[in-house]
Parts: structure tokens; sequence; C-alpha cells
């Protein structure tokens, strides 16, 4: 058996407050991915309903009704994720998560709060993400409203990932157990 030499860990950016730039690319990562899930779904809802009734459905055509959908759609995509995970995944993507400004993991109070007024923060032309860019703590307005941080996790995944690589566990002990 060979013996690996033990390091000390390399100082990272988990568990530090996120950054602009990277809270906007897991934004716009999500609107991507939530707009194409919303499309698959319109896409077989009208496959579905043009199957079972052989007529012809476009939801283009009942725009209220679209509208509707969407909001909901929109407001399931992030609470669900933020209180099941504490990230959704652009978040994943760019290796932050979303924490009750105490550390501990956001629950769904605080992920319904974030989703309800996160719509707030981009009234008057994103005065409320302003807070990102000049608190120490970096909280936009829904981070206030919610009790909530998004910070970084790039490191514990990292060194999970790099447990799970080794080629005998028995030579080196588990993360859980450093």
């Amino acid at each position: 058996m060979a013996t690996l030499a033990r390091t000390q860990p390399i100082e990272g950016r988990q568990g530090h407050y996120a950054g602009a730039v990277s809270r906007l690319a897991a934004f716009a990562a999500d609107v991507g991915a939530s707009w194409g899930l919303f499309t698959l779904g319109a896409a077989a809802l009208t496959f579905s309903v043009q199957l079972v009734s052989g007529g012809q459905f476009s939801p283009t055509n009942h725009p209220l009704g679209s509208l509707i959908a969407i909001v909901i759609w929109e407001f399931f995509y992030f609470a669900y994720q933020w209180a099941l995970s504490g990230k959704t995944i652009g978040m994943a993507l760019l290796g932050i998560r979303v924490v009750r400004t105490d550390g501990s993991p956001v629950g769904a109070r605080q992920a319904i709060i974030r989703t309800l007024t996160l719509p707030f923060s981009f009234l008057l032309f994103g005065l409320g993400f302003l807070g990102i860019l000049t608190n120490r703590d970096r909280h936009a307005l829904h981070d206030r409203f919610a009790g909530t941080a998004v910070v970084y996790s790039w490191d514990a995944r990292a060194a999970r990932l790099r447990w799970l690589a080794r080629k005998d566990p028995e030579d080196v002990p588990s993360p859980d157990s450093a």
C-alpha cells in the first residue's frame, strides 16, 4: 500500500459571500434553464392536448393563461430548488448557494419569501441589487427580506470529488472523519 502525504487544505472561497459576477452568471444560467424547461413543458402540453382532442391547440392563443403559467412556473422553479438544496441549477454550476444569515441551510419559509421578493429587487432599474456591490455582506433587497445570504460552496464539493477519485480508499480517511 502506498502512503499518501498529507497536505494542508488550500484556503478557498467556501463560505465567503458570493460576488456580483458569480450571482449574475448563475441567474443568467437559471433564466436559460427555466425558460428551456418551460418551453419543453409547453410543447409537451400542446402535443398532449392535440393528441387527446384531435384539435389544434397553441399556448400563444391564450396570452393570459400563458402569463399565469410562466409566473407560477418561475415561482416554483426558484422556490422549490432553494428550499430543497439551497441552490438552483445555475447556482450549482457556478458553485454558490443560498443560506440563512447565520450560515444554516435555508428553509421553505426563507425560499418562498426570497422568491416572492425577488421581483422587488428589479424595480427602479435594479436598485435592489445595489447592496451586492456596496455592502460587505453582499445582500440584495430580497436577501434582506428573507434573511438569507449567497455564499460560495465550491471547496466542499471539490473535496468530495477528490476523495471519490482516490484509488485505494483504505489509505485515506473519509472527509467526514477528518
